[in-house]
């Protein structure tokens, strides 16, 4: 390519990038991909286990999934219609919904999965894990509250009080579940939302010290835990212990080498490899799509956290520029949690990959946070205003009548010269 061609090329980028619909139409767009992959994905990776765990169908995993996608997009497009001013009226409720739900699993409502007394069974076919309604309910409540502190977070004492002590007992009660994963992402959101709001790099560093000075406290209180911290560096030194899963997921990666072996072909979900539509589905992505199919997924997750920080950088409202980082710092600390113990990089936590993984608890608020990163999107300077130009086109465009001759739309146009208010 020319040097010509080259800046020619960068001049296009860059004025499509400086649209005002630019963030909202890519968080649109790569959440569908995701979303539309997962369920593909959560097909492949649990047709084995869904055959043999009920009754010869290989679809009932698959078809639960598309049970909770539905009320995810559901929920979603509630979130996305509800104004910002009358979504932060639920900020509060949402918070505690989640600390009475997090405080019902010590009670006998509480199911003890894999070591980790984290879900509640309220009868029926279907558990809920309330950590991970916590992760949003933290995300929003912080968001609102240094929103409304936004003129006194020059002082550290007010972005550390009362986001630390709340939202740190929050986290506490999920370690108190023994879900250590869940809990780590907790503390990164706290972290991510204090650096957010300014707080000055010498106390940062202090809560960062603290943070992981606690977390390897409670590592090291559990005999199992310090197995998974020991073993993933090697974990073929104990295949048939705790290096079992990660020896196997590494072993589907690398038969997939470069192209896979084929969707649905997967070996290592022939019972081999735990979780493989949960924790562990990306080493089913890299089995059958091969390593160009695991860079597509990492492509798009990196295009998510793109917009999600375009969105806090560019977004008018505080709530929103607040909101908007801290769930681009969630899903994307859970990403790289997924992907890093999948790879044997980090200890297996149990943390399922957003969007992908199977689940609806994790699912649903997902999709409601990307649902709010769409609304964020459209707090940008330009955007509204876009939006409202694209509808009133789509209004005026022409019409068939049943003789198949075109009609003009009966909406009327705008006035000529009329200004557009922006909506802040």
């Amino acid at each position: 390519m020319t040097t010509s061609g080259r800046q020619s090329w960068a001049v296009t980028v860059r004025e499509v990038l400086d649209k005002p619909l630019t963030s909202y139409y890519l968080v649109l767009a790569v959440s569908a991909l995701l979303i539309g992959f997962g369920m593909v994905m959560v097909l492949s990776a649990s047709s084995v286990t869904s055959s043999y765990q009920n009754s010869g169908s290989p679809y009932a995993i698959a078809a639960r999934q598309a049970g909770f996608l539905v009320a995810a997009l559901v929920f979603g497009a509630i979130a996305w219609k509800v104004p910002l001013r009358i979504l932060r009226w639920f900020v509060y409720p949402l918070l505690l919904l989640a600390l009475v739900l997090l405080a019902l699993t010590f009670t006998p409502l509480g199911e003890e999965v894999r070591g980790n007394r984290n879900w509640l069974d309220f009868g029926g076919p279907f558990l809920i894990q309330p950590s991970e309604i916590a992760k949003l309910a933290v995300v929003l409540w912080a968001a609102d509250l240094y929103a409304r502190k936004q003129r006194l977070l020059r002082d550290p004492k007010h972005v550390l009080i009362p986001m630390v002590p709340v939202a740190g007992f929050v986290a506490m009660l999920v370690v108190f579940q023994r879900d250590l994963g869940t809990a780590l992402v907790l503390f990164a959101i706290i972290l991510g939302m204090l650096f957010v709001a300014g707080l000055p790099g010498r106390a940062f560093l202090v809560a960062l010290l603290g943070t992981s000075a606690l977390a390897l406290y409670f590592v090291q209180a559990s005999d199992e835990r310090i197995k998974r911290i020991t073993s993933f560096t090697d974990p073929f030194a104990d295949v048939q212990g705790s290096g079992y899963q990660v020896a196997h997921g590494l072993m589907g990666l690398a038969t997939g080498q470069w192209l896979g072996v084929g969707l649905g072909g997967s070996r290592q979900k022939w019972g081999s490899l735990p979780g493989a539509h949960t924790d562990f589905v990306f080493a089913v992505i890299g089995e059958e799509l091969g390593l160009v199919g695991a860079l597509c997924v990492l492509l798009l997750f990196g295009l998510l956290a793109y917009v999600g920080f375009r969105i806090a950088r560019r977004a008018r409202d505080p709530f929103a520029r607040y909101a908007a980082a801290g769930i681009t710092v969630w899903l994307m600390i859970q990403t790289l949690i997924n992907i890093g113990m999948v790879l044997g990089l980090l200890p297996v936590v149990g943390i399922p990959l957003p969007l992908i993984s199977y689940g609806g608890s994790a699912l649903v608020p997902t999709v409601i946070a990307l649902a709010l990163l769409a609304s964020f999107a459209r707090t940008e300077p330009g955007a509204a205003a876009a939006l409202r130009e694209h509808r009133r086109r789509r209004g005026r465009r022409t019409v068939r009548a049943p003789g198949g001759a075109r009609q003009p739309s009966t909406l009327a146009p705008r006035p000529v010269g009329r200004t557009v208010r922006e909506e802040g």
